[in-house]
């Protein structure tokens, strides 16, 4: 990560939201946002790190038989959790495209394509406008580049562990802090 971007950042579309360690909420505790919208109506992203341990073809027989049928299947997010949504990252020399919000036509051609990967996410995480902003004043969540690797990170618990602790060595202390430290 090439370090923390400023709170007062105009858009964070395009950026990784990392839950602060502090954070409780069940939906967001250790989740990795990507951010593909944000603007003064508000902002959209899709936790990365969710797996629901499901194909797609698992979810849906039109998706069955089909070639998305073992598409690995996340929680995006607590708004929508039924909405299923599609998304793309095409590797290139300059970083990476993300296709977010693709139809299926439209995944199965980025799919066949070099380095595209395709993710299905029932949900998304969403703020209305001046949310985020405010959860940003508060500390809520640390801004973070994609790094060049996210495609080839674990996208389960050990992807915000990983992407946390490259923000700096007390970010490392706070990500390699175990999940319930009262137990040990």
């Amino acid at each position: 990560m090439r370090g923390r971007r400023s709170v007062s950042k105009e858009t964070y579309a395009g950026s990784l939201l990392l839950a602060h360690p502090a954070m409780r909420d069940p939906n967001f505790r250790r989740s990795v946002v990507l951010m593909s919208v944000h603007n003064a109506e508000g902002a959209m992203g899709v936790v990365l790190n969710r797996p629901m341990g499901k194909r797609l073809g698992e979810l849906h027989g039109e998706f069955a038989l089909g070639p998305l049928a073992g598409v690995e299947l996340y929680r995006g997010g607590p708004v929508q959790a039924g909405q299923l949504l599609l998304a793309a990252w095409e590797k290139r020399p300059d970083g990476f495209r993300l296709h977010f919000g693709i139809e299926p036509d439209k995944a199965i051609q980025l799919s066949g394509e070099g380095d595209a990967q395709v993710r299905a996410f029932l949900g998304y995480s969403g703020w209305s406008g001046g949310q985020l902003e405010n959860e940003m004043k508060h500390h809520t969540w640390i801004v973070a580049d994609v790094p060049e690797d996210l495609l080839t990170q674990p996208a389960n618990d050990v992807l915000w562990r990983t992407v946390l602790g490259r923000a700096g060595l007390e970010w490392r202390l706070l990500a390699d802090e175990p999940e319930h430290p009262e137990a040990n």
